[in-house]
């Protein structure tokens, strides 16, 4: 295809992945029931969860990691406009180099563009919803019966930190996929033009 082609044809797949990513963690269980991105308890306060859970208390180490990952779904929607905003802008420069390059080079180039931008729109989102589902609550309950325990490290942790970050990173694991998806499967090129840009020449 000519270079106008290639472009066009780019930022609609890219239009589409990102929708498709979005959507796959927005869902309920998007993240929760996603072993790829499933945000799980940070390493500091992971051997306290152990103890605690063995002692009895698993299901408040579970209720913490429901509740943190609940409110990372909520916070997903906020990449889609970020992720337009980011494919109006693309250079033909830009476009050239996504097409020559490796299987997530797009994602690459939204993660450079956008994580800052992102971070900033989905923490307020993800610390709203983590004092709605109750993020702080479960957190206490973990730790509580570890309290009587000594010897073991009471670390704190900046949740809204963690959850925001894992968040970020669990999306943009989803828009590589979606992106290897539209370069090697042939039935992921959903329109006519992304057949001329991404089907090989017979």
């Amino acid at each position: 295809p000519d270079q106008n082609t290639a472009v066009s044809g780019l930022k609609e797949a890219l239009a589409i992945g990102t929708k498709n990513a979005v959507k796959a963690v927005s869902k309920a269980d998007g993240y929760f029931c996603n072993a790829m991105v499933k945000i799980l308890l940070p390493d500091k306060i992971r051997k306290v969860a152990d103890m605690v859970a063995k002692l009895g208390f698993q299901k408040q180490v579970d209720d913490l990691t429901l509740t943190m990952n609940r409110a990372a779904e909520a916070a997903a929607p906020k990449a889609t406009s970020l992720f337009v905003d980011a494919i109006k802008t693309m250079t033909f420069d830009d476009a050239r180099k996504i097409l020559q390059g490796g299987d997530t080079a797009a994602t690459e180039y939204f993660k450079d563009k956008t994580s800052k931008h992102l971070y900033d729109a989905f923490k307020p989102v993800v610390v709203e919803n983590m004092n709605k589902v109750g993020v702080a609550k479960a957190y206490k309950a973990m730790m509580a019966p570890a309290e009587n325990i000594p010897l073991i490290p009471k670390e704190s942790v900046d949740l809204d930190h963690y959850v925001t970050n894992k968040a970020l990173e669990g999306l943009f694991v989803m828009v590589g996929e979606e992106e290897k998806k539209i370069r090697s499967d042939p039935a992921a090129r959903v329109t006519d033009l992304l057949k001329t840009v991404f089907g090989k020449p017979e």
